[in-house]
This record gives C-alpha cells, structure tokens and sequence, in this order.
C-alpha cells in the first residue's frame, strides 16, 4: 500500500522560513519552496510523501482542525485565539514574545481599580478570557484589525491586548506594558485523526524536532 502524504500548513513569512530551516536540518527539504518566484500554492516532496503549503497564520488552525492539513506551524496566540480542535504536540521555541496588556502608565489605576474600561485588541477571545476569567473584571472589548496602538491614543480605548516583542513601538508612542498575560512562540499542531492514522510518522517527527531543539 502507498504511504498517503502528510501536509503541513506553515504560517506565512517568518514561522514558515524558520520551520523550514528546522525541517532542513533534520533532511526533509522541499526544493520547490525555495524557487521564490513560484505561483504554486503546494510544494511537494514525492520521495518523502510530504506535502506543505503556506497560509495566514490565523487559517493553519483551521486547515489542521478539518483535516485539510496534518500538521500546521503557527504562534501561540494565534491557536488560543482561533481555539480551534488540534493538538498542540510542541513549542518550537522561536518567534518568542509576550502577550500583554499594554496603555498610558496613567491606566494602571484603571487596572487596579477593577473599573469598567475599553480594551482595543486583535485577540478578542484571549482579551475576554483573561479580563473575565483571570481578573474578574468586566471590560468592553473593541476589535481591531490594524494598529492597536492607536486605540489609547485617539481615544478609542484604555488599554489594549497586543504582542510584546521589544517594546519600542510601545514606547514611541508613550504606551508601556501593564501586565503580562502569557509567554508565546511558535508551536506545532497536529490533527487529532492524523495522530491516530499516522502516528508512528508524525511521532518521529515529533521526537527528531525535540532532539534537534535541545542541541540548539
């Protein structure tokens, strides 16, 4: 019988050129990705029976959950966020930052206080959770699709929901951290069924990943 492919959906741009480099090094390559100028949408591996396809980060969630991918690449938020049904198998430890909540140092009363206040955020879900959930704190949530910065500064909220990774964009624009929610990277995740169907195949990979993270 012909081994199926398994098919890997990488988040675009950073997290798929660091998975990829990972995966090189471990002596799966996919040649075809690396010809920058392709129009195609899936590379493949023929003698590996591999198959891999860039997306946006918060699709790879959805194409794992439904089965359209085997195993995705994407950051942390993204999963929590999109809170779709996968297994999360491991942290690969790059695209490290921080999940925060961010204003004017003149918000940290606001926080203190328990007030009702109005978070800016791409995250809607993490933001709800962590204000209802962790601080008991009732709060109106605003979604933004762009920079949420701009939400304390024209007034369009107190505090936003955002990733930390410097700082500096925070602080050009006289914003600090307030608090931390949680430490984010890019993880693996795996669809439940594939696990079950493939598992001797993906468990290696899963093994080979680790080893190869804790020589680095």
């Amino acid at each position: 019988m012909d081994k199926r492919y398994l098919t890997f959906a990488l988040g675009k741009g950073r997290l798929a050129n660091k998975t990829l480099e990972l995966l090189e090094q471990l002596g799966i390559t996919c040649e075809e990705m690396k010809d920058k100028d392709s129009r195609k949408l899936i590379f493949v591996n023929e003698e590996l029976k591999l198959k891999f396809f860039l997306s946006k980060g918060p699709d790879v969630p959805t194409y794992v959950e439904y089965g359209a991918a085997d195993i995705g690449v994407v950051g942390k938020d993204t999963i929590v966020e999109e809170n779709r049904r996968v297994y999360e198998v491991l942290d690969l430890g790059f695209g490290k930052c921080r999940m925060c909540v961010c204003g004017p140092a003149s918000a940290k009363e606001l926080l203190k206080h328990h007030e009702r206040i109005r978070v800016a955020t791409k995250y809607p879900l993490i933001a709800k959770d962590y204000f209802y959930n962790r601080k008991h704190q009732t709060v109106d949530i605003i979604k933004l699709n762009g920079s949420v910065e701009l939400g304390p500064i024209v007034g369009l909220a107190d505090v936003i929901v955002d990733i930390v990774e410097t700082g500096s964009t925070l602080r050009e624009n006289g914003l600090e951290v307030l608090e931390e929610i949680c430490p984010l990277s890019a993880r693996m995740i795996v669809n439940p069924v594939s696990m079950k169907m493939e598992y001797d195949r993906i468990n290696k990979l899963i093994h080979d990943m680790k080893d190869l993270l804790s020589k680095q």
